[in-house]
């Protein structure tokens, strides 16, 4: 079966105008965020300088896990993404889990990284409080997103450009001080990493890894802004080399400048960067590198502002979600979609009021593992949508090198994962909890669509006419993978 081209989708979808530049800063800014510039402490608190074993597991997964979803972005560019991959691998309950459980966990980070902002900001700027700095964030934020997908991808490529540009920075500072060719300045040298490499040990490590996950969470946003990008085909390819390789640079740099200057008992961690900076004596350093930080997360909340909305966009037009939800304005935004993403960040706003620096430690709890489980599901439903396609000889825009070893490497990899975190106590509920979540989720999809079913029963020919038309309709609207 030979693919649609992508020029055959309906006009009432979403519009095309992202270019493929800010695609790839999209998955920089929404990777770019609060895992980094808040996580990455709380990561060398927690496993010490073997962290950064962490982050090269979490690292390598991540990168199969964009690689697999950018062979079937490319080949079926929808904003359900790998939401709408598990449902033509799986079915719909698999869909629809998978859909809810991400726009659930980004839900919970778009309030995370307005509250870690506010905070940041409260920190150098202590006029407003943090509960409302993190409300007008809230409400400048709604507005760009409902400004069209043009407006939004502009603002948020030189928001990222801004963070690289601060993080290089940030990278070649801590060089010098680790080399010891800052002036009146005596390098740590890597003492704090050979001292006490992992000083929790493995249940250290396996902490971490959770809180590294976290970090990575949203570089799969890509896949979903895949199909409001010009030439989807081909910019989604370049976007994952780039951001995946970039990522890994920026993260693992950073943590490994990071854990060599500051112990992991050091106060500083609190706010990680502003610590290395400080330490290297460099004049309102610290405060800059912290406002930079407001704009990291700032960003970041942006980005998956955006990828919360598409996705819920998607699930209402595949009739896992309310219809009014797939309603587009005059800019081809989901408007009432927005407004139920980012419906959450305000009521934690006044959460925060009520409960005063609880609500973002507890943010964070939430979604360490939700990670693991999407992941999961974009290299089964690449797994099974590859075979389909070998089988059938369709031809694909985008082929992941090294399948399926590498694919079943990736199942591997998030199995071991999964049987590490259970051997600690902190991740082991994280596990239990997200496990309980996704068969909730799951059990309401079934329960919600067999009262659809029921009815639609009584309703006749004409009203199961229109139902089947309906689903061609969904069935039509991205170009399928082959079947």
């Amino acid at each position: 079966m030979t693919m649609k081209s992508t020029a055959q989708r309906p006009a009432e979808q979403l519009g095309h105008s992202m270019k493929p530049r800010q695609l790839t800063m999209m998955g920089l800014g929404s990777a770019i965020g609060a895992g980094l510039f808040l996580g990455s402490g709380a990561g060398i608190q927690a496993a010490g300088p073997a962290v950064l074993l962490s982050y090269l597991v979490a690292g390598t997964l991540i990168i199969l896990v964009m690689w697999a979803l950018g062979e079937m972005a490319a080949a079926n560019p929808t904003s359900g993404a790998f939401s709408v991959y598990a449902e033509k691998a799986m079915g719909k309950t698999a869909g629809a889990t998978v859909g809810w459980l991400w726009w659930l966990q980004l839900v919970v980070v778009i309030a995370a990284e307005a509250l870690g902002a506010a905070g940041l900001l409260f920190s150098v700027w202590p006029v407003i409080p943090v509960w409302a700095l993190a409300f007008a964030f809230m409400v400048a934020f709604t507005a760009i997103n409902l400004a069209g997908v043009k407006n939004f991808g502009e603002f948020e490529f030189w928001f990222a450009i801004l963070k690289v540009a601060a993080i290089v920075l940030f990278l070649g500072i801590g060089a010098a001080l680790l080399l010891g060719i800052l002036p009146d300045v005596a390098s740590p040298g890597l003492a704090n990493l050979a001292t006490d490499f992992a000083p929790a040990g493995l249940g250290g490590i396996a902490a971490a890894l959770f809180v590294v996950i976290f970090a990575f969470g949203g570089t799969e946003i890509v896949s979903v802004a895949a199909a409001e990008t010009e030439d989807p085909e081909h910019s989604v390819g370049k976007a994952i080399r780039t951001v995946v390789w970039r990522i890994l640079v920026f993260y693992i740099g950073s943590v490994f400048v990071i854990a060599a200057v500051l112990p992991a008992t050091s106060e500083a961690l609190a706010s990680p960067f502003a610590g290395v900076l400080d330490a290297a004596r460099i004049p309102g350093a610290g405060a800059a590198i912290t406002l930079v930080a407001v704009v990291a997360l700032l960003s970041a909340l942006n980005a998956n502002l955006y990828g919360a909305s598409r996705m819920v966009y998607s699930l209402s037009q595949r009739g896992e979600a309310p219809r009014f939800l797939s309603r587009l304005s005059g800019p081809q935004v989901p408007m009432l979609a927005v407004g139920v993403s980012v419906a959450f960040g305000f009521i934690a706003t006044v959460l925060e009021l009520l409960f005063p620096e609880r609500i973002l430690p507890a943010l964070f709890q939430l979604v360490g593992s939700t990670c693991l489980v999407v992941w999961g599901t974009a290299l089964v439903s690449q797994l099974i949508l590859r075979r389909r396609a070998d089988r059938d000889g369709s031809s694909l825009p985008l082929r992941m090198k090294g399948f399926p070893a590498l694919t079943v490497f990736g199942l591997v990899l998030l199995g071991l994962i999964f049987a590490v975190g259970f051997s600690a106590e902190s991740s082991r509920i994280q596990l239990i909890s997200t496990i309980l979540l996704i068969a909730g989720i799951a059990a309401a999809c079934r329960f919600g669509a067999r009262l659809a079913a029921k009815s639609a029963a009584p309703s006749g020919a004409a009203s199961g006419a229109e139902s089947a038309a309906s689903d061609a309709s969904r069935d039509a609207s991205p170009a399928d993978l082959p079947k």
